[in-house]
């Protein structure tokens, strides 16, 4: 029996077509394995490196192993690595119903007579019948106990007013605690005896406004205040003679900014009542006047100057004045 022969033929171009793609085909397969290979092995390196690094000592090289929160060189006890980072929550939750999980309290304040460190018994909800009510009985306990001499008494009614001065007056928080502290040095030295709580906790809103550079006049914090302007002043003279407050008359220039942001005027007209106000107090125009009144007469002069609308009146009601007061400056300003 005869093998079984192929007749098909092939042509030699065809055979060198075939032999020419197989030659690409293979040097593709070796450049791809090729960035394979590199590829894994600089993140082999990589990773041995880190890994390398994190468990070898860096003193003597030998092994390290963890130990709680630490990771320490099993041959020379070096700590390699402390106190490693909780990504997870801040706080635990110790309360029974869970609605309040925050461990934390309110942090350290002047503007309480404590500093914000006492403790407070809480409510809850799930608490019935004889045991609420003992609960409410050791509440009323535990804040009287808290002010236990007629010393922390007046501190905390002043305390009080001038933390709702702050609040309704919106003063930033470096003025209420610097206020809480000059009322604590006024305590200290006596100053109290005979003068009311409530001119002391303006007077020293006032003082820590003028040291701050927040530019509030004595009415106004008197009409936001519960005393009168004569217990402000009475409270404010007894601080600045015993105490020395470190601060100079107030100049028209502290009041120009809030002035013109309440009349709207543009920065502009501002700059330009800034220098009239310099060249009033150099010359003398401002001695003797209401600082506020020689602003809004600055304001008004510059606007004046550079056709910006602003009457007399508008001037006056911003700084809580009459025109007349304004008029008397304008003219000062005016004259050649």
């Amino acid at each position: 029996m005869s093998d079984a022969r192929s007749t098909r033929v092939r042509s030699p171009r065809t055979e060198t077509d075939d032999v020419a793609t197989t030659d690409r085909a293979a040097t593709a397969r070796d450049a791809a394995a090729a960035e394979r290979d590199a590829a894994a092995g600089a993140s082999e390196t990589t990773g041995a490196a880190e890994s390398g690094d994190r468990e070898t000592c860096p003193e003597c090289g030998g092994r390290t192993r963890v130990e709680g929160a630490e990771r320490v060189c099993a041959d020379c006890g070096l700590v390699v690595e402390a106190d490693r980072i909780d990504h997870g929550p801040e706080w635990r939750s110790f309360d029974d119903d869970d609605t309040d999980p925050k461990r934390t309290g309110a942090p350290l304040t002047r503007s309480r007579h404590d500093r914000g460190l006492s403790t407070e018994i809480g409510r809850s909800t799930k608490v019935k019948g004889r045991k609420r009510r003992r609960l409410a009985r050791m509440r009323t306990q535990h804040n009287r106990a808290q002010i236990s001499t007629k010393r922390d008494r007046n501190k905390v009614y002043a305390y009080t007013e001038i933390r709702r001065l702050t609040g309704v007056m919106g003063l930033p928080d470096s003025v209420r605690d610097a206020a809480c502290a000059l009322f604590d040095s006024a305590q200290d030295e006596s100053l109290l005896r005979g003068r009311s709580l409530e001119g002391f906790s303006a007077a020293c809103v006032y003082v820590a406004c003028r040291t701050a550079d927040v530019a509030r006049t004595v009415g106004e914090i008197c009409a936001e205040a519960k005393a009168t302007e004569a217990e402000h002043r009475a409270a404010f003279d007894a601080m600045n003679r015993e105490l020395g407050l470190p601060i100079a008359p107030s100049g028209p220039a502290e009041y120009l900014p809030r002035f013109a942001s309440d009349l709207g005027c543009d920065p502009a007209v501002e700059r330009r009542a800034g220098e009239l106000a310099e060249r009033a107090v150099e010359e003398g125009i401002a001695n003797g006047r209401n600082p506020v009144g020689v602003a809004a007469a600055c304001l008004y002069t510059a606007a004046r100057e550079l056709d910006a609308e602003c009457t007399q009146q508008e001037a006056a009601d911003v700084a809580d004045v009459t025109p007349v007061t304004v008029r008397r400056t304008y003219v000062d300003l005016t004259e050649e």
